[in-house]
């Protein structure tokens, strides 16, 4: 198989990992010259066949310094977003997440449907188990939830789910997240992006977000 031929069927696969694209790049010239070394004399490669393959090996080496500057670029790039992240810790972020209850008052901003006249905050423990139903206002103003079952008694601390029914008189028109608010305690780096550490030990991407403010 002529070189030229195995290296222009690469670019028809998913994906041609770094390393590939390396080791074609170095070792594309030692091929060249063997294939050179040994053709047959009375059927020599002929010129235009030639410059294919050096146009080849020119593209595999603009590939892999290209694939070069990009590692660069994006180490740049993350660099810059977490100096930024750092100015969040200490700020509550609001998102729809788990909120963590350590006895103290959690701001709520719910959502209730179009044409809802009445709003009920579900809550689920870790364990998924139902501990509380709770009327709340049909209107989208932050509320303040107090950790409370259903005896108007205070949860246990830890991670709780909460939900929203919206009804319309005796219809349930829908069940939709709660986003909440919570302090952010640390910005990290993931394989995915930035990611942030809320009281807790609750984690949410920063693309998440909704809205920040001062506690």
């Amino acid at each position: 198989m002529e070189i030229a031929s195995a290296l222009t069927a690469a670019p028809s696969s998913p994906a041609v990992p770094k390393a590939a694209i390396t080791s074609d790049y170095s070792t594309f010239l030692k091929m060249l010259t063997t294939q050179m070394q040994n053709q047959d004399p009375l059927d020599p490669m002929s010129s235009a066949d030639f410059a294919v393959q050096l146009a080849t090996f020119s593209g595999v080496e603009q590939q892999t310094r290209t694939n070069q500057w990009l590692e660069t670029l994006n180490g740049q790039f993350g660099t810059m977003g977490m100096a930024q992240l750092a100015g969040w810790v200490g700020q509550e972020a609001r998102a729809e997440v788990p909120v963590w209850y350590d006895g103290s008052p959690v701001t709520l901003s719910p959502e209730p449907a179009a044409g809802a006249d009445r709003a009920v905050l579900v809550v689920h423990d870790s364990g998924g188990r139902l501990v509380s139903r709770e009327d709340l206002p049909a209107s989208a103003e932050p509320y303040l939830w107090l950790g409370s079952d259903a005896a108007g008694n205070p949860l246990p601390h830890g991670s709780y789910t909460l939900t929203l029914e919206s009804h319309a008189g005796e219809r349930h028109l829908a069940t939709t997240p709660v986003e909440s608010y919570a302090r952010i305690v640390e910005a990290q780096s993931g394989p995915g992006g930035a990611v942030l550490l809320l009281a807790g030990g609750v984690r949410v991407a920063a693309a998440q977000i909704t809205a920040l403010r001062m506690p």
